[in-house]
């Protein structure tokens, strides 16, 4: 690449983050957040870089859309039989991590990771559009396949197969929710002083920090 990249840069402002606007609570505060990005950022508000560990300790990377925050924690849905699935299931330690540029905002999420009930699962998949449905039937997640026309024409077959037929959720779906003990704030500042509020949990409650930028 002959681009500098040495000069492609900003200066980050859109508020700041103080501990009297954080509050105690960093669940609220991430919802806060959240509904000032799904207003203010029309491409993807909801999507984040989820990151687990494989079993010889590499870490690995995807975006994915967060799909339910409640009191059982963060959700996500994807195939169980997924590369990130299998990671999870060796190890179930991972993070989520949130950026929305428009606001200079981001939000790191640490913690365990379980499924879902399968009711939970079945009732979200009864609710994504048609093609979403018998996409997850038809793909067999980070396998290798022979081509993209062979991936087209497994799909027309479920079409086929469920022709005015209810799709009904497969077994190797659902979802996982990662249960926080760790989340990070970032608001971007000028001159790199930006603002990072911690919150650890611990037995009771949340203690609430600041690092530095």
């Amino acid at each position: 690449m002959n681009r500098d990249l040495h000069s492609i840069r900003r200066d980050y402002q859109f508020d700041d983050l103080l501990e009297e606007q954080s509050g105690h609570d960093p669940l609220a505060l991430f919802d806060a957040w959240l509904e000032k990005a799904i207003d203010s950022c029309p491409d993807d508000p909801t999507a984040m870089v989820l990151s687990t560990v494989d079993s010889d300790g590499w870490p690995h990377s995807r975006v994915v859309l967060l799909k339910q925050r409640n009191e059982s924690g963060f959700s996500f849905f994807t195939n169980y039989d997924s590369e990130k699935a299998q990671q999870l299931a060796n190890n179930n330690k991972a993070s989520m991590t949130f950026f929305w540029p428009a606001l200079s905002r981001q939000i790191r999420v640490e913690g365990t990771i379980e499924k879902v009930s399968r009711d939970i699962s079945e009732t979200y998949f009864a609710s994504r559009p048609r093609g979403s449905q018998l996409a997850a039937r038809t793909s067999k997640q980070s396998t290798v396949i022979e081509s993209r026309e062979a991936l087209q024409q497994a799909f027309n077959k479920e079409e086929q197969a469920f022709n005015d037929q209810d799709v009904p959720c497969p077994e190797n779906w659902g979802g996982y929710v990662l249960k926080p003990t760790f989340i990070e704030f970032w608001q971007g500042r000028p001159s790199r002083l930006h603002d990072r509020i911690c919150f650890t949990a611990n037995e009771k409650n949340w203690l609430r920090t600041r690092k530095a930028p």
